[in-house]
């Protein structure tokens, strides 16, 4: 069945009462079920919940063939707890089947895919795959397909029962011995814990990982005692200095500064662009870069923003400090700044995934964006973008909070190149759809800016300012002219993995690519 974004969804995947995507507000008004965990009572007053071991704390959560384990991935590169749990679980006690419920993997997790091939781990459910992880499950190695959802799709599925988490891991930076812990105070700091919070709302049992166990009551709790049944303190959780990537600072590359120059002349053409404004930005170098340039009009017009989410870093901390920004609501810190920040700066507040972009309650926050500056590895000439699969269709990239931010805003800007390399960025159809294109409004690359037809409010705003913009398949057609038109990528019939919808539709599929033969 084709659904709204002219993908073709295999019926196979149609069960269950499961949706094709039929656009960005489809879903709304509908009621859900809510799940709750199975747990277990407490009621004699207990010293500690320290154990001496993960696999102690497998044994005391009754870890069984079969289980789902969750994860959080705020320590990004430098995690080293999804490492830790998945080989004593296998190695040491022995276990299979085992599904990992992550909120993002990358290369960190790299050995993770040896227990792929040797039929361990049989299922991912993940926002963002990378690294080696992604090329097994690319070459088809995974028992079941892969299931991507987005930061607001994950907390809404485990909220709503989809997806059964029975222990949850918890890689905390400080910890009491009852499990109450924090992304802060410790040696390997991360920041906020927002992706952590449904996880240990929901799942039947949460283990709670350390480096470093304070005093009780470790407050206030990013996770709660209420929720915790056991703590292990172990070496290190991760490497703090691998958070950041070099993507996540402000680029000086001239191209950049302009594009980011572009986008703020177009926020500030817009009506939206008034005191007390929303805003989010990636974390990409011309989404970064694009704070700086709308300082200079918020000055200009005596205006300051309201308040600002997501992945927080350094550029958007800076404006808090100078009080050009009323709150920061922080749901990940991509930087040590922003990391710092979270108990040092007045206004910077930290929430959970749920809170941040869950379409599924009664009032996430990206609903209430103005403006979302985001990156694209592809955009097509329907405006759908692609940031999960590279052009060669592997798995390597994160739908992210990316589609939910596009979705909830009132103006989605995407920004990127025109080409990088040999690859055309602007394309006639982008190789897997993450963010459908009814959510897209404004694109901006170094050869020119395209505005959706969707959005005809916004082509009157940008002609009454003077912003010069052209239709997104003259672009499509400059993109050719540089460096050729892309042929067509083969696919094998087997899906690796499928693509929801934040709303939990099938919005597309990722198949095994067929092999490269010469001749």
């Amino acid at each position: 069945m084709k659904n709204a974004v002219g993908r073709e969804i295999p019926d196979v995947l149609l069960t269950g009462g499961r949706e094709v995507y039929q656009g960005k507000d489809h879903m709304d008004g509908r009621y859900i079920q809510k799940a709750a965990p199975k747990t277990r009572r407490c009621e004699k007053p207990q010293e500690s919940k320290v154990v001496e071991s993960i696999a102690q704390a497998l044994r005391q959560c009754k870890a069984a063939n079969g289980m789902t384990f969750s994860f959080h991935h705020h320590l990004r590169d430098g995690d080293y707890v999804v490492n830790m749990v998945m080989q004593t679980a296998i190695e040491q006690l022995g276990l299979e089947e085992l599904t990992i419920a992550a909120t993002s993997l990358g290369s960190a997790h790299d050995p993770i895919a040896d227990y792929i091939e040797a039929g361990k781990v049989v299922g991912i459910q993940t926002s963002g795959i990378r690294g080696r992880m992604g090329e097994v499950v690319s070459a088809g190695k995974l028992k079941t397909p892969a299931v991507i959802r987005s930061h607001g799709g994950r907390p809404r599925a485990i909220e709503g029962g989809e997806v059964h988490i029975d222990i949850a891991f918890i890689a905390a930076p400080t910890s009491d011995c009852m499990g109450n812990c924090r992304g802060i105070g410790g040696k390997s700091n991360c920041g906020s814990l927002g992706y952590a919070m449904t996880d240990a709302r929901y799942a039947d049992h949460v283990v709670v990982i350390t480096d470093c166990l304070v005093d009780f009551p470790n407050m206030p709790a990013s996770v709660e005692a209420i929720d915790v049944d056991a703590v292990v303190v172990v070496d290190s959780i991760g490497n703090p200095q691998k958070i950041a990537s070099a993507a996540a600072r402000i680029s000086q590359n001239p191209r950049d500064l302009m594009m980011a120059e572009d986008v703020a002349k177009v926020i500030a053409s817009t009506p939206y662009f008034k005191d007390g404004f929303s805003f989010q930005t990636g974390v990409g170098g011309p989404s970064l870069a694009a704070n700086l340039f709308l300082e200079q009009y918020m000055d200009d017009r005596g205006i300051r923003m309201g308040w600002a989410i997501g992945g927080i870093c350094g550029p958007m901390v800076e404006l808090l400090k100078k009080g050009k920004v009323g709150k920061v609501i922080d749901v990940q810190d991509f930087d040590l700044d922003g990391v710092n920040s979270i108990h040092q700066t007045p206004g910077h507040f930290e929430m959970s995934a749920s809170q941040y972009a869950n379409p599924a309650n009664k009032g996430a926050f990206v609903n209430k964006l103005d403006f979302v500056v985001l990156a694209a590895l592809e955009i097509d000439t329907s405006f759908n973008v692609n940031v999960l699969t590279g052009s060669d269709g592997v798995l390597r990239g994160a739908p992210g909070g990316h589609p939910d931010a596009a979705a909830g805003s009132k103006c989605c800007i995407i920004v990127t190149p025109l080409v990088r390399g040999r690859m055309a960025t602007v394309c006639e159809h982008v190789v897997t759809v993450t963010t459908p294109g009814d959510c897209v409004d404004v694109l901006v690359t170094d050869y020119g800016i395209a505005v959706n037809p969707l959005r005809p409010d916004l082509i009157q705003c940008l002609d009454a300012a003077g912003i010069p913009h052209v239709g997104i398949e003259t672009l499509k057609e400059k993109a050719y002219a540089l460096v050729g038109t892309p042929d067509d990528l083969e696919w094998e019939e087997q899906v690796v993995a499928v693509l929801e919808a934040r709303d939990g539709t099938i919005l597309d599929v990722v198949r095994k690519i067929r092999p490269f033969t010469l001749g």
